[in-house]
């Protein structure tokens, strides 16, 4: 379905462009956003080969598994239906921990593997761990907006880390609206 409402804008836009007589600017501008688009490619893949080594290394020192120790109170809080051997509690701590660096992309395969380690009955149905775990990861508690530090710098931005302080702001009142929401919920389905 995006496929065919981004074609159509496409098409649109070039048509819009070819009536009002303005088609070379439309060439002019898919150039111009073409290169755009592949120097921001290039940034954002250096920022996330950096990001996802220092994940990488971190799994291998063991710190990962150590982070994991130390948010079990949290996740024991967030995920009660989980028991602390549970093979999802790992991936769900390195999904909140990639989140919280601002790695979204980088977080992806550890939330996948989660949702996959929790849907033990195989039918398809969302428990109440699976939802609190989908609406943590959409609220994102990010303490290093990584991305949108990466966005700033690639278009120039004189402080691209000014961003850090309104984004912990918005996405630390996003997660705690996100736990309230899931515990309120929780407690409603439990009745």
């Amino acid at each position: 379905m995006l496929n065919y409402l981004w074609s159509f804008m496409i098409l649109a836009g070039l048509l819009f462009g070819a009536v009002c007589g303005n088609l070379g600017e439309v060439t002019q501008g898919l150039i111009e956003s073409a290169q755009d688009a592949v120097a921001l490619g290039i940034t954002m893949l250096g920022m996330m080969t950096f990001w996802c080594g220092i994940m990488e290394v971190g799994k291998r020192a063991g710190l990962l598994e150590w982070f994991t120790q130390k948010m079990n109170p949290l996740l024991n809080f967030l995920f009660p239906d989980l028991k602390p051997v549970h093979p999802a509690r790992a991936p769900i701590a390195v999904n909140i921990i990639a989140n919280m660096l601002g790695l979204g992309m980088a977080s992806t395969p550890a939330g996948l593997l989660a949702m996959q380690e929790m849907d033990e009955k195989k039918d398809g149905r969302a428990t109440d761990a699976m939802c609190t775990f989908l609406i943590l990861n959409i609220s994102s508690l990010q303490l290093i907006p990584v991305s949108m530090i990466a966005y700033r710098s690639q278009y120039g931005s004189p402080d691209p880390g000014a961003v850090i302080g309104p984004a912990l702001l918005a996405t630390s009142c996003s997660t705690l609206t996100a736990v309230i929401f899931c515990k309120i919920m929780q407690k409603i389905s439990r009745r």
